[in-house]
């Protein structure tokens, strides 16, 4: 199964990302150093992040993935600095 999911950290930034496994133990791989400038080391010791799965398919290519991962990035602004963590592509404000 292949998966589309948007993670929500404890201060509403998201991360938009994708699993072709469908691991329910996958949290991503957004940017440790970006994330942990975020957050005190008070408020390291104990958070929650919530796993959305946006978008999901059984039959879908890798490039139908990636396709689908970047049109919610785009469309969740995930790769804006304010809104996310996504660092790809790269955020151009209008």
């Amino acid at each position: 199964m292949n998966i589309v999911y948007r993670i929500t950290y404890p201060n509403g930034k998201i991360y938009v990302g994708q699993d072709r496994t469908n691991s329910i133990n996958y949290f991503g791989s957004a940017s440790d150093a970006l994330i942990a400038k975020d957050f005190t080391p008070q408020q390291r010791k104990s958070f929650t992040v919530t796993r959305d799965i946006l978008w999901q398919s059984e039959t879908a290519s890798r490039a139908e993935v990636t396709q689908v991962e970047i049109e919610h990035i785009l469309r969740l602004r995930s790769n804006d600095p304010i809104v996310g963590y996504n660092q790809w592509p790269s955020f151009h404000s209008t």
